[in-house]
């Protein structure tokens, strides 16, 4: 009880400062984060260097400094996502392309967005919960069940939020599209063989879930991706909604579709590195017979 009482203090606080000094306490914690937080720190210099041999060390080591100033400020910001007000988050988080989803959403076809890992994640979520009546997600909850609380708490300030842990799988997620509900699915992360495709990521075979493929093929949905940046020079998110992939999957098999969600995650990265979510073991399940990287 005392961590979510001490932590919604803290939030409350940081969320009261001039943006100067958030900016400012954003930027020590990454120091603090880089020093301390050595295993991490080693996944993500692990994960630049099989994502971009062909970069200098000189240059993945500035993309690392850089990816950790971004994720320690998105860190802080959720003050701002979680306790600030509309206007407060409106002049942080800018949106463009929400009509790629209300067109969808006016249509008969189910809404799925594509949101890949990117460190501006909680701010694209929340800027769109802001525009969205009602949305759903997939999320992990945290091993406290008070910040567990906050966190749901939070991400649902705005619009109706069905959060579905992790656990249930993604079964929840299409009783949800199948009731008209646009959900919010990060197709990324590794969960292990089962169910698993090896599919390349920057050339790396990476486990990757099939279930954007089965989803839009089965229920016909629209695949719209999301993607967000964090401006360095001025705080602020950049949340861009693309148009829908173009007749997804159509005469593709679940690998090719598979891999061109990959392939398109893998241009979106390029645009800029050290926005992606490095700090995840992308690469932990590896082929039979494959070394491990961590």
């Amino acid at each position: 009880m005392m961590k979510s009482v001490l932590l919604v203090f803290l939030f409350r606080i940081i969320n009261l400062l001039p943006d100067s000094l958030r900016l400012g306490l954003g930027s020590l914690c990454a120091t603090l984060m880089r020093v301390l937080m050595k295993r991490r720190r080693f996944i993500v210099s692990t994960n630049l260097q099989l994502c971009f041999p062909e970069a200098s060390e000189a240059q993945r080591q500035r993309w690392l400094h850089e990816h950790f100033r971004a994720l320690a400020q998105t860190m802080i910001d959720r003050a701002v996502l979680w306790y600030g007000s509309e206007e407060k988050i409106r002049r942080m988080v800018h949106l463009t392309g929400y009509e790629h989803i209300q067109n969808s959403i006016d249509s008969p076809r189910p809404t799925l967005m594509f949101a890949p890992h990117f460190v501006g994640l909680d701010a694209a979520a929340t800027i769109l919960s802001m525009r969205l009546v009602k949305s759903a997600t997939m999320y992990t909850p945290a091993s406290d069940p008070q910040v567990d609380a906050l966190m749901i708490k939070g991400r649902g300030r705005f619009n109706q939020v069905t959060q579905i842990p992790r656990k249930e799988g993604i079964r929840g997620l299409i009783r949800q599209l199948r009731q008209g509900t646009p959900v919010y699915y990060l197709p990324d992360m590794d969960f292990g063989r089962d169910g698993a495709l090896f599919v390349p990521f920057f050339g790396v075979a990476a486990a990757t879930l099939p279930a954007t493929a089965q989803i839009a093929r089965a229920w016909k949905a629209d695949v719209i991706p999301i993607v967000t940046r964090w401006d360095s020079a001025t705080g602020h998110y950049h949340t861009q909604v693309l148009p829908p992939f173009v007749d997804f999957p159509g005469e593709m098999s679940l690998e090719q579709a598979t891999r061109f969600g990959n392939q398109q995650l893998e241009q979106w990265v390029r645009n800029d590195p050290p926005q992606y979510y490095w700090v995840h073991r992308r690469f932990k399940t590896r082929p039979e017979g494959e070394k491990k990287f961590y």
